[in-house]
């Protein structure tokens, strides 16, 4: 039953996370009257509340105490970790966000409800808070309800065991932390929590950690995270967890054998969840497949064409900035503009130490394929920036269409991986060649001349590694 007055908007928005608000903002400006609604008091959804902004404000922190440990020739004291500043400072930077897409919305004169909101008809939301329930009728909306942690099945109910959520309210630091899956998210908190003194065991059950990057990349992270934690282990799978006085037995087991040991504290990390189930979709005749994904054409648009569905819910890649193209999309599709999702590329990132960054093809996918590359991969023990700043343990490469010469795809480890990996990505949708790039002057000596050195080394030019046999071309 509602208890109050119904609402009428032209544009209902389901989630208020970078894809929601950003859906929000761009219909707003517009012209259009907006709605968005959200279950949190907070804007922002989970990258902004419970994920990329917190964890990257922790994995900062996490990265001054490692640089401080690598200086040659300079020794400090053992950091004192003060957990409530360092907590106090990630949450500030959470509310300092928050409050500034607050904000931006008051200026936009969209309209917040706070509730959680669920699907009456086609044309109809129920959105549900502690205040009672809202009737919001709409013309068009927008689904960006995002996804949640996935749970392994079994598991006990106890406040050891938690998922990133609670691993970034950084209740405290466990002297020995198990974290359950090797991908990124698994990853950047394992940097986070052995920075601050945790003794940090991964276990992933595929063969590699983040399986999505190519092995060439990962190897370089893996071999540098295995001198620092107590133990990573590939191809490896949790076989019971008995919750006790003294911790968390865990039995892991892989192929060559197995092995029994106490954590005071597990973190589950093994993927996301789409909440395309959640939201009573089928109410208002939009379908949604078996894992809650909701599936939509080019122009972001559900089996009801006037609704639409953004972000994380509508398939993988489940990332920030990919919310965001989709979502102005959205917004200007309901608006009448001739616009569709055409992006060539979306990079991925782990923020880890060394940093992985990767866009269009792999090599794995262009095996797979059956695509043919050229790959021009440039070593950063050549790099002078890099020796310098005590990042050699890096690598750059570019793989590269045989016949045409364009840029196929990249991949980068090192330091400022992910900040580097936007050139790349500029070359893929610009249909760049790699003379393009090895033409355009980088500066020296910075990371970014890498690229410029993978560029060179497929055209055959590069001056800063020995020639290969029968690479060298005259002519520029």
């Amino acid at each position: 039953m509602t208890n109050k007055p119904p609402m009428e908007t032209d544009i209902a928005v389901l989630g208020a996370g970078p894809g929601g608000y950003t859906a929000a903002f761009r219909a707003a400006d517009l012209g259009r009257k907006v709605v968005l609604i959200d279950a949190s008091p907070q804007l922002g959804g989970v990258c902004l509340n419970v994920g990329c902004i917190p964890s990257k404000a922790l994995l900062h922190t996490a990265k001054a105490i490692l640089d401080a440990r690598a200086l040659e020739g300079v020794r400090f004291a053992a950091p004192e970790i003060d957990l409530a500043a360092v907590r106090a400072g990630k949450d500030g930077i959470v509310a300092r966000l928050t409050r500034g897409i607050a904000a931006l919305a008051r200026q936009r004169g969209v309209t917040v409800l706070q509730g959680y909101g669920r699907f009456a008809s086609a044309n109809t939301l129920q959105v549900q808070s502690t205040a009672g329930t809202q009737e919001l009728r709409f013309a068009s909306a927008i689904i960006a309800c995002g996804s949640a942690p996935v749970r392994i099945a079994g598991l006990p109910e106890d406040p050891r065991i938690v998922d990133s959520t609670g691993a970034l309210e950084l209740a405290d630091i466990p002297p020995r932390l198990l974290i359950v899956g090797g991908g990124i998210i698994g990853l950047e908190m394992a940097a986070i929590y052995h920075a601050l003194g945790s003794r940090v065991t991964v276990v992933e059950r595929l063969p590699q950690l983040i399986p999505g990057a190519d092995p060439d990349l990962v190897a370089i992270l893996a071999k540098t995270i295995a001198a620092r934690y107590e133990s990573i282990r590939t191809s490896t799978e949790m076989q019971f967890l008995e919750a006790g006085a003294a911790g968390l037995r865990v039995r892991l087991v892989w192929p060559a054998g197995s092995v029994e040991q106490t954590y005071d504290r597990m973190l589950v990390a093994v993927g996301r969840r789409p909440n395309g189930g959640r939201i009573d979709a089928q109410k208002a005749g939009v379908q949604v497949d078996e894992r809650g994904f909701i599936r939509v054409d080019e122009r972001q648009r559900t089996n009801v064409p006037h609704i639409l569905a953004i972000g994380d819910v509508v398939g993988e890649p489940m990332l920030a900035h990919k919310a965001s193209h989709e979502a102005k999309i959205a917004a200007e599709v309901i608006c009448g503009h001739d616009v569709k999702f055409d992006a060539r590329a979306i990079p991925s990132v782990a923020y880890t130490d060394p940093e992985i960054a990767w866009m269009g093809l792999t090599e794995v996918e262009a095996r797979r394929r059956g695509i043919a590359y050229e790959k021009a991969a440039f070593p950063w023990q050549a790099s002078g920036r890099a020796l310098a700043s005590g990042a050699a343990n890096g690598l750059s490469k570019l793989l590269v269409d045989p016949s045409s010469r364009r840029i196929l795809g990249a991949g980068i480890v090192g330091s400022c991986a992910g900040d580097l990996i936007a050139e790349a990505v500029l070359a893929l949708e610009l249909d760049a060649e790699a003379g393009d790039i090895a033409l355009a002057i980088h500066a020296h000596p910075t990371f970014a001349e890498t690229l410029a050195f993978c560029a060179e080394i497929a055209e055959g030019t590069i001056t800063d590694l020995a020639p290969a046999a029968g690479s060298a071309k005259g002519v520029r």
